[in-house]
């Protein structure tokens, strides 16, 4: 299906393979982490409303996202081709099925990302520089509120989108200085939670009764009512939570985006996916711990003081910044933004420099603008990075990125059921492929991940509607889109 055609002039034709080990591992765990890990753990409590469960959601999304990692690493070195998982799906599947990944992802997936996670930036921005948050409304227009935040978010947007056009030599630089400054300083955070913050009433508070949970349902800000988890309650109310922790750590396929660029792509690709997300997975069970070291998982939303709202409501969900609070004092919010912004600049880095690629591949097989499937002269994807980021920076506008990331996990579940499908699919239609790499613990682990992921998406179908359905009605209105464009070229 994939064909690397020559470009027309004197630009190059092919990628420089230019992403060594640790590049590589940098965009997995830059990609990552964002500013999820600082926020939804607050949502997470909410729903499960105990400790060990809390510890469990996060596990359980490490676990399974290792678990995906380790089969997606069989692919990736079979196919090490710009494009990743859709190059996959259309081998595996047919080029619809990659279309609609691809058209996903650039609708929702990852530029809804990229917009998101530049307006997180712009919101930490603002505790620093209030005139460059996201509450500063400059015009209206259309009805739209236009903050200098989503300015600001477009602004890093087109920034790190032309960094990426001068070369993949300053994108990774960037990804590796932002990424390594990123790690440093959660890993401070972390120790000074478990050795200084630590608390000796929120341990007890939190770990007499690790296993005891309750659901409370919020609406506007209030509570509505409160569940008490027991039985088969308890499945139900993990399956809910999981979005946030699942969401929280995506993005991790995105090296494979970039295969085209790595150095020893069938070594270093399936490597940096399992470092990569390993790292990911403890540091966020680590921060989890210390959350709960730090603060009491329940609180009251009315009671006054940082440590009577708890875990579950801290001020804006600020869970990380109200943990800091308890051992940094004022400066908590301060040096909490300043971390905030160098995990959000390095992680929006990562998804740019890599979702490009995409369209790239996608162009190539005449499913994407056509122009979009031409190098520059740096041997990188420009017009796939502009047009990528005109329509992230239309998303920041708009206002709406926050509605369709809700709809994200959903579909990314499907897909990457559909791709970790694919690997039984391809031992079957290539059985004399190369595979310099096997799918580890093949075929148990590989169909375990598509049990529990399976599970996840019944549960928040049946229970999240508004975030399931919508997602797959995007989904599926790129049936006509393809067939449009298989009609009239």
């Amino acid at each position: 299906m994939y064909r690397l055609n020559n470009n027309n002039g004197s630009f190059p034709s092919s990628f420089r393979h230019e992403l060594g080990l640790f590049d590589s591992v940098m965009i997995v765990i830059g990609s990552m982490i964002g500013s999820g890990i600082f926020i939804v753990s607050s949502d997470i409590a909410r729903t499960v409303g105990s400790a060990g469960l809390l510890l469990l959601v996060w596990f359980i999304a490490g676990v399974i996202t290792l678990i995906a990692a380790l089969s997606y690493g069989e692919l990736a070195a079979m196919m090490p081709k710009a494009g990743g998982q859709y190059i996959y799906l259309c081998e595996a599947y047919n080029p619809l099925i990659g279309f609609l990944y691809g058209w996903t992802l650039f609708l929702i997936i990852q530029s809804g990302t990229i917009a998101a996670v530049a307006v997180a930036f712009a919101k930490f921005t603002g505790v620093l520089l209030p005139g460059l948050g996201t509450n500063n409304i400059l015009i209206t227009f259309l009805g739209l509120n236009i903050s200098a935040g989503q300015l600001l978010a477009i602004f890093t947007i087109v920034i790190l989108s032309y960094i990426n056009i001068k070369g993949l030599k300053q994108g990774k630089l960037v990804q590796n200085i932002f990424t390594t400054a990123k790690i440093i300083s959660i890993a401070g955070l972390i120790v000074l939670g478990l050795f200084v913050g630590a608390n000796s009433h929120a341990i007890v508070v939190n770990f007499s009764n690790i296993w005891k949970g309750q659901w409370i349902h919020m609406s506007s800000g209030k509570i509505e009512w409160i569940t008490q988890l027991s039985g088969f309650s308890v499945i139900i109310a993990i399956g809910v939570a999981m979005v946030g922790s699942l969401f929280s750590s995506d993005a991790w396929n995105n090296i494979t985006f970039t295969a085209g660029e790595v150095k020893n792509p069938k070594r270093n690709l399936p490597l940096s996916l399992l470092i990569g997300t390993l790292t990911v997975t403890i540091i966020y069970m680590l921060v989890n711990v210390s959350y709960l070291v730090i603060l009491p998982l329940r609180g009251d939303p009315g009671a006054a003081g940082i440590a009577n709202h708890g875990i579950q409501f801290a001020a804006e969900d600020r869970v990380a910044t109200a943990a800091a609070n308890i051992f940094l004092g004022e400066p908590a919010a301060i040096i909490m933004a300043v971390l905030i912004m160098i995990s959000t600049f390095g992680c929006n880095n990562g998804l740019i420099l890599s979702g490009a690629r995409v369209y790239y591949a996608m162009a190539k097989d005449n499913l994407f603008f056509k122009k979009v499937g031409v190098l520059n002269k740096n041997s990188v994807p420009a017009n796939a990075l502009i047009i990528q980021a005109v329509w992230a920076s239309i998303l920041c506008l708009s206002g709406t990125y926050g509605q369709l990331l809700d709809y994200v996990i959903f579909a990314v579940l499907i897909f990457y059921m559909l791709t970790i499908a694919g690997v039984f699919i391809l031992r079957k239609k290539q059985p004399d492929a190369e595979r310099p790499y096997k799918a580890f613990g093949y075929p148990f682990l590989p169909a375990l991940y598509i049990f529990i992921a399976a599970s996840i998406s019944i549960i928040l179908l049946v229970y999240k509607p508004q975030y399931t359905w919508p997602g797959l009605i995007i989904v599926l209105i790129g049936i006509p889109v393809y067939l449009l464009k298989n009609k009239f070229g």
